[in-house]
């Protein structure tokens, strides 16, 4: 995806630069942080070409609701799947995964995080570059 058309795709804010549990350019705006009604936190991320957060699980589980670009998710022992706009991921309480840009594609998603993240290990080059 193009940088201008990165700039179609955005919704909120880019936000600020993500320095812990991301390999390369990250940035999150969070959308929603009231725990009422919903008693989830919504953040836009958006993932510069190549960029991808750790492996790491969710307490109660996250959902992520593609807005942009292309990208991949993966569980650990799983095939990766590429993401386009339109696609929402539900991923269940304490599965092991990341998700991140395509090597030459922007990637822009809302996660709905209702719980706590706990970060795990850096998804290495050779796993990445095998996509």
């Amino acid at each position: 995806m193009a940088h201008a058309e990165l700039s179609n795709s955005i919704i909120f804010p880019l936000g600020k630069k993500v320095e812990d549990n991301f390999i390369g350019d990250a940035y999150l705006q969070m959308v929603f942080t009231d725990p009422t009604p919903l008693n989830t936190a919504i953040g836009n991320v958006t993932f510069a070409p190549g960029a991808r957060n750790n492996w790491h699980k969710h307490k109660i589980g996250q959902v992520l609701l593609v807005t942009g670009g292309e990208g991949w998710y993966q569980e650990e022992g799983k095939p990766a799947q590429l993401l386009k706009m339109g696609d929402v991921v539900n991923i269940a309480p304490h599965v092991k995964h990341w998700h991140g840009a395509t090597k030459d594609s922007w990637f822009v998603h809302l996660a709905m995080t209702p719980g706590e993240t706990d970060w795990l290990e850096p998804v290495d080059d050779a796993t990445y570059k095998k996509l």
